[in-house]
């Protein structure tokens, strides 16, 4: 996935920056190693480039979503450490690299996820880029509630149960909405509040993002049966090993496809009929729709 966009570029210059200074010196050497590790791993850092999207759609300062593009990007690499574990998905590569728990074992690996979830909080909390009292508040709730038991980690527990089992597509639906779409609707979001959104492109931007996030795991779906293992830097067919619910296993492939699209429709008149600054927003949506990693 390549962004041409400057802004985004930039944007994305500053979050890898900003990344790198928020695990303080004083943090135990080999934990901060493994949560360096991790964070440094790349990935296309689609969720802070949400939050600048949104925020330049509204015409706002992009520095004001600095802390929290950093936060919500430390939780989703905490997220993939815990993920890999033989535990959960008993991964040995990630982005191309071995994963945590292959480099520093499984109890260094859970404490890094650990220890950058919590650090999220502490960035996000220390924000001083203008962003006010009410602001600050409403993205520390946004995060919590989009990464915890009624989002993310909600998703992946339900993931987890719909294994070897029959699902339905509303369930399955849920399923995704929760284990990925929580966390890039939230980036959407935190622009949404950052940007100084109206009610109703509040409400536009979080149908927009809705979608979007069931698209991104739509993908993700198909790629795992279709995806070139050398671009996305781990092994394909996970999904079918661990024998998950998935779109092309519940729809088959060509059906899978025509959702994933039907979803990215939904998302773009969600969006225009906004009528918003949105070419960073269409730009990622089609990104996001059209990777191969």
């Amino acid at each position: 996935m390549t962004i041409q966009a400057p802004k985004l570029i930039t944007f994305k210059q500053q979050v890898e920056e900003n990344l790198q200074k928020s695990i303080p010196a004083e943090v135990e050497p080999v934990l901060r190693e493994a949560m360096l590790y991790s964070l440094a791993a790349g990935g296309k850092r689609i969720r802070p480039l949400l939050v600048a999207a949104t925020i330049d759609a509204l015409g706002g300062d992009l520095t004001k979503g600095l802390a929290f593009a950093s936060a919500i990007e430390m939780v989703h690499t905490y997220s993939l450490i815990h993920d890999d574990l033989p535990a959960m998905d008993d991964d040995d590569f990630r982005r191309g690299k071995p994963t945590s728990h292959r480099v520093y074992g499984e109890a260094t690996a859970i404490l890094a996820g650990d220890a950058l979830l919590t650090q999220a909080f502490a960035v996000l909390s220390a924000d001083n880029a203008g962003n006010s009292a009410a602001v600050k508040l409403a993205l520390v709730e946004l995060l919590a509630s989009s990464a915890g038991p009624l989002g993310m980690v909600g998703g992946q527990q339900a993931d987890i149960l719909a294994e070897k089992q029959a699902v339905k597509l509303p369930d399955l639906v849920s399923i995704h909405a929760r284990k990925t779409g929580a966390l890039l609707k939230a980036s959407v979001l935190a622009g949404a509040h950052i940007g100084g959104a109206t009610e109703e492109q509040f409400a536009g931007l979080a149908t927009f993002a809705a979608h979007i996030g069931v698209a991104f795991q739509i993908c993700d779906d198909i790629l795992d049966v279709v995806g070139d293992e050398n671009k996305l830097g781990k092994k394909t067919g996970a999904d079918l090993k661990l024998n998950k619910s998935t779109y092309p296993a519940l729809l088959t492939l060509e059906g899978a496809k025509k959702a994933l699209e039907a979803e990215y429709q939904q998302a773009l008149e969600a969006l225009l009929d906004l009528q918003l600054q949105s070419d960073l927003l269409l730009l990622l949506a089609e990104e996001i729709i059209r990777r191969d990693n």
